[in-house]
């Protein structure tokens, strides 16, 4: 990375962002809009669009009228390829202005940033671009004189909420499939994270997408979220972010047109640690990264760290020795290892867990703290607690930050019944060089996801997708196309 590339967009103007709506960039009706607070030094950045109910319906009309016309939803999938394609192709062009922009809107790592926001985002647009003409319908086995055909459809009118944490990332798992297979798209992103997909969205546009089948709508969850759930031309909604919202939108299918939700939801990932593990300085090593890049800010980060008893204190003093050497600091320069809490409001919530953790009989061993206060923007020590017990409420409860819960246990069906005394069930790791164990654990632990010997490794192939509380569906690998796609029989008399 070239730090002097990254130091001149550092503070590039960033105008007052609109809505995107069928094409272009349009003023919420009400004419109101929201402050971007940089978490970097806690500064004015822009202002967005503060949508209503009006806009939102805006978007989704024009989203189905694109549907209905007909320009994206039956074309071809070789001519939906190529477009695909060229989004992709944009993306990159212009990823370290993406990567930028986004550290600038939601604090990440500039270093994590350009891999995981515009690198993902590419790579995953290319992917369903590749994939789009070679998943088709099937040919049934009927009885004779008879023809059974069944087809594969666009749902229609895909809705998307995603969270601020990677939102170009998550972002492209559900738009780059949904457009993969004929559909229309309205995202409402974070109110905290929404500038990298505005300018998405005018990528698409570039590429040749057809206005109206993407739109991006920007606001508060409770107005601009509300009215994408309740809406009656919605077909799907799929949705990355807390349990609680999750929950309401849920209800809001109820409440409208029963439209389908497909929810990636919290987690509060166990990383289990037996003495057998093949290099415990790596493990330890990647325990650490595994809950503190991003500053915790990560759904599937490794947030309880399982040892077994017979390692447990020497472990726990490692990954602790690793957490206070972290360079914690400006998102913007590359040596940084974990930049900035997303916003004022979640290091408060942070910082409120810390308190609680402590009152609870947790014993701190390193961080946990607001540091760097005096450039303004939002930054915390990442905290490691250990002694740290299965009722606690730090052991159950999502914090989405960089506050590590370690337990010990005493054997392999301890260590199951631990990871598994939560209500989530998103990822997980075994750490261990008995092969028959490593298989055992994948079977036992409840969980979409289980690593071994490893953490955080998985790419757009496979799918990601979480079990009981964590959600239901998955984003990535061809799985993701069964969200956004219609079986249709056709039953034909051949006599």
């Amino acid at each position: 990375m070239d730090q002097s590339a990254i130091d001149s967009l550092r503070h590039a103007a960033v105008p007052p962002q609109a809505l995107f709506i069928n094409g272009q960039r349009q003023a919420a009706q009400a004419g109101g809009t929201l402050d971007v607070v940089s978490p970097i030094d806690g500064s004015r950045l822009t202002t967005i669009a503060d949508a209503d109910a009006a806009d939102v319906d805006r978007a989704v009309g024009a989203a189905r009228k694109a549907f209905d016309k007909g320009a994206w939803s039956r074309a071809a999938p070789a001519e939906r390829k190529k477009v695909l394609l060229r989004i992709a192709d944009l993306i990159e062009k212009h990823a370290l202005e993406l990567a930028v922009l986004g550290v600038r809107d939601n604090g990440t790592e500039i270093a994590m940033a350009l891999k995981a926001e515009p690198g993902s985002c590419a790579g995953t647009f290319r992917y369903y671009a590749e994939a789009v003409d070679k998943v088709y319908g099937e040919i049934a086995p009927t009885a004779q004189n008879v023809l059974g055909l069944v087809h594969r459809e666009p749902v229609g009118v895909v809705g998307a909420i995603v969270p601020w944490n990677f939102p170009l990332m998550i972002g492209a798992w559900k738009v780059a499939p949904a457009l993969a297979a004929g559909n229309s798209v309205v995202l409402k992103p974070a109110e905290t994270a929404s500038l990298t997909l505005l300018r998405l969205a005018e990528l698409c546009t570039e590429a040749g997408l057809p206005d109206g089948v993407f739109n991006v709508v920007t606001g508060r969850g409770a107005v601009a979220g509300e009215a994408l759930g309740l809406s009656m031309d919605v077909d799907v909604l799929a949705f990355t972010g807390s349990g609680g919202v999750g929950r309401r939108l849920l209800e809001y299918s109820a409440r409208s047109n029963l439209k389908r939700v497909y929810l990636e939801l919290g987690g509060k990932s166990p990383n289990i640690v037996f003495a057998d593990a093949p290099d415990l300085d790596q493990a330890a090593k990647t325990a650490a990264y595994g809950i503190f890049r991003n500053s915790g800010q990560v759904c599937v980060a490794g947030s309880r760290l399982l040892v077994e008893c017979s390692i447990h204190e020497a472990f726990a003093e490692k990954v602790a020795a690793i957490a206070a050497k972290m360079k914690v600091g400006d998102p913007l320069d590359t040596a940084t290892e974990a930049g900035a809490i997303n916003s004022a409001d979640q290091l408060s919530k942070n910082l409120s867990h810390i308190e609680k953790a402590a009152s609870e009989g947790a014993v701190l061993k390193t961080g946990g703290r607001r540091i760097l206060q005096e450039t303004g923007g939002f930054y915390m020590a990442p905290a490691v607690f250990d002694a740290v017990k299965p009722e606690m409420t730090l052991a159950r409860e999502e914090v989405f930050g960089p506050v590590l819960a370690v337990m010990p246990f005493d054997d392999e069906a301890d260590a199951v019944c631990i990871a598994n005394a939560t209500p989530y069930g998103l990822a997980s790791a075994v750490w261990t060089a008995d092969l028959s164990r490593a298989h055992r654990m994948v079977r036992a632990v409840k969980a979409g996801l289980v690593h071994v010997n490893t953490y955080g490794g998985a790419d757009v192939t496979v799918p990601l997708g979480g079990v009981r509380q964590s959600g239901n569906g998955h984003d990535k690998s061809l799985h993701a196309l069964d969200k956004y796609t219609d079986l249709k029989t056709a039953w034909i008399s051949l006599t």
